[in-house]
């Protein structure tokens, strides 16, 4: 059976290691100051960062549609496609799994639509396990996709909590107290949810608690540090990482500079990782 994966670029899997592996991925939609861009297309992440404290509209995000994801499931199955399996941000923060299910309705018993519960690389690892084990079968790749997912851990520190506020993904009393107190909240995504975990006055006391974090999880099979145009900040835990616990860490440690889609909730100048236990 030829197993196809297809998955959104809330993901953030690099262009390289998609092309490799053979993940098709969906974009999705930015909105800024009333004008569309497909993520990706037209600003980079860098210029996005940067405008997005003076913007005077909040940027807003969008779902691909419909058609979007059937043309994709069509020409899967036009190229060889058994089966496809489509995995995607949680449900929780977004609507892209319902859109992609229901796409599927028009290919019937033909895609397993996934929820992650996750956003970014914790999306992206459980992608890159199941396209990893396709050659497998279909059992194989829905089993690899569990194992990650309850093995993951996605972590961060946030420069501030307005993003998240204005967004709604956080309990409102959480977002207050982050705004009154001028802290740099810390969060973590679990099945879905945004969670605070702690908060902290300063930057480099954030950096250490997302440090500290990391060497908790143990010995790693997959790491992703992530930022929100914080590069200097991802490369200093990078480095950390290197010289103090390059033992428990995996060969190769991808750093990414998150989509817009998911930055424009966060905000610039954050840090955090994403990880997979051994």
């Amino acid at each position: 059976m030829k197993i196809g994966i297809v998955t959104d670029s809330t993901s953030d899997i690099p262009a390289y290691l998609a092309e490799q592996l053979g993940i098709c991925i969906i974009p999705t939609i930015l909105v800024i100051e009333g004008k569309e861009y497909i993520d990706g297309t037209g600003i980079t992440r860098e210029e996005f960062y940067t405008r997005l404290p003076s913007m005077k509209t909040p940027p807003t995000t969008a779902a691909p549609s419909i058609g979007d994801f059937a043309k994709v499931y069509d020409d899967l199955f036009s190229q060889g496609c058994d089966h496809i399996v489509s995995i995607h941000a949680a449900s929780q923060l977004t609507t892209i799994v319902n859109v992609a299910q229901q796409a599927a309705k028009d290919f019937p018993d033909k895609v397993t639509c996934v929820d992650s519960g996750s956003l970014t690389l914790g999306l992206g690892f459980q992608v890159i396990a199941a396209a990893e084990s396709a050659d497998l079968g279909l059992k194989s790749v829905l089993a690899e996709i569990e194992s990650t997912r309850k093995r993951l851990q996605v972590t961060a520190a946030l420069d501030t909590m307005e993003y998240l506020k204005r967004s709604g993904r956080v309990p409102k009393v959480v977002a207050a107290l982050g705004g009154i107190l001028s802290i740099k909240p810390m969060i973590e995504l679990l099945d879905g949810e945004v969670k605070p975990i702690g908060a902290v006055r300063v930057t480099h006391l954030a950096d250490e608690r997302v440090f500290n974090l990391l060497l908790k999880q143990g010995d790693l099979e997959q790491l992703a540090i992530l930022h929100t145009n914080a590069e200097s900040r991802a490369k200093n835990l990078l480095d950390r990482i290197m010289s103090q616990a390059r033992q428990s860490m995996p060969r190769d440690i991808l750093m990414v500079n998150v989509t817009a889609v998911i930055g424009t909730h966060l905000g610039p100048n954050g840090v955090g990782f994403a990880a997979i236990r051994k």
